[in-house]
């Protein structure tokens, strides 16, 4: 296994609670206390997108997203640049699978070229770990239409094992590129899957909306993840800010790590969440909301710290596992904020996943 994935030596003791020793030596792609985004940033320029991203989490930075370009830009679109032998198009709901690729998928290629030269440019002589997004299976399938049926692709067993190996191609492919235009990165893959919930409580609408796709069984759902999670060396992370996180699904699918909003953490799924966090999975907390009304007073990165700190503290794992196995991030994408704002919520992130390890010693 690379080392870029996750590690873990056999543990000398049994995991457990607060005062524990560690669970074995561990390898996470990042250094201890570090922050990173999620995906999506506003504007439509991905050269001042990259800046901004370098200047502000340059311990942790990511390939930036830009859906206000329009279709190609948005998250199912710039997927849908990477499929191999797989056309899909643009239909004025979305995107279906299609006969042959056409201008809409290379216009998708295109905007993703220019993203990437951005970054190479950005990130001329960096070293460290670098994140990418793409959309998950699940959420691609959900998303696309058959190319005979305005029924989405998940509603086919075919369609759906089609999108997945596509997928894990033109990922394996994406990787390999980047790697080679940042030669010091260490690349983080991310499955974006927001719609893997309903996926799983069959809530994803069939065309007529009157009905909805039969829910997906957690076999299955594994099955689509994992091709996907291990098609590349790179440590990969799915990332869902919707209610029901499956998190122990994710684990068994053979992520190396989950990334979420820490608002829809609750009762329902500490517990999953903590088990997951045990065995070693890295963090990616979505701890500053990103959905506050204009005018709201900006929220202290200490605020935010504490909410890291307290979350970790309520499944009584060892506070010296905090540092090294949690990444501070935004609840959700930035593209609805406006540029400043943005860069503030990075810098934001930046501070608080500081000043978290420091609150846990604290609070010894």
């Amino acid at each position: 296994m690379s080392t870029e994935r996750l590690t873990t030596e056999s543990p000398a003791t049994e995991p457990g609670g607060a005062g524990a020793p560690p669970p074995g030596p561990r390898s996470y792609p990042w250094a201890p206390g570090s922050a990173t985004g999620v995906g999506s940033m506003p504007g439509t320029d991905p050269e001042q997108a990259c800046a901004v991203i370098m200047g502000e989490l340059p311990d942790f930075p990511f390939l930036p997203e830009l859906p206000g370009r329009g279709a190609g830009a948005d998250m199912i679109g710039r997927t849908a640049a990477l499929l191999v032998d797989l056309p899909v198009e643009t239909t004025p709901g979305g995107w279906k699978l299609a006969t042959r690729a056409g201008r809409d998928q290379r216009r998708a290629a295109s905007f993703l070229a220019f993203d990437l030269d951005a970054a190479q440019q950005a990130a001329d002589g960096y070293a460290g770990p670098y994140k990418i997004s793409v959309c998950g299976p699940l959420t691609l399938a959900a998303g696309i239409e058959l190319s005979r049926s305005l029924n989405p692709a998940l509603a086919d067993p075919g369609a759906l094992a089609d999108l997945t190996s596509s997928l894990a191609e033109g990922l394996a492919q994406h990787v390999r590129g980047l790697r080679e235009r940042i030669p010091g990165a260490t690349i983080v893959v991310q499955l974006d899957e927001p719609s893997l919930p309903a996926v799983l409580a069959g809530h994803v609408p069939t065309a007529s909306a009157l009905n909805m796709v039969r829910a997906l069984d957690e076999t299955a759902a594994r099955a689509a993840l994992g091709p996907v999670l291990q098609a590349t060396t790179a440590a990969a992370v799915v990332h869902c800010c919707a209610p029901d996180y499956p998190f122990l699904l994710v684990r068994d699918a053979g992520a190396d790590g989950v990334s979420f909003d820490l608002a829809t953490v609750g009762r329902g799924n500490l517990d999953a969440l903590a088990e997951v966090a045990d065995a070693g999975l890295g963090l990616l907390v979505g701890a500053l909301p990103t959905d506050a009304p204009a005018g709201t007073k900006p929220r202290p990165p200490r605020d935010t710290a504490d909410a890291v700190v307290t979350m970790w503290r309520r499944m009584t794992l060892d506070p010296r596992r905090l540092a090294e196995q949690v990444v501070v991030t935004p609840a959700c994408g930035l593209a609805g904020l406006s540029p400043q704002l943005a860069r503030t919520a990075l810098a934001h992130c930046r501070e608080a996943a500081r000043i978290a390890p420091e609150l846990i010693e604290e609070a010894g």
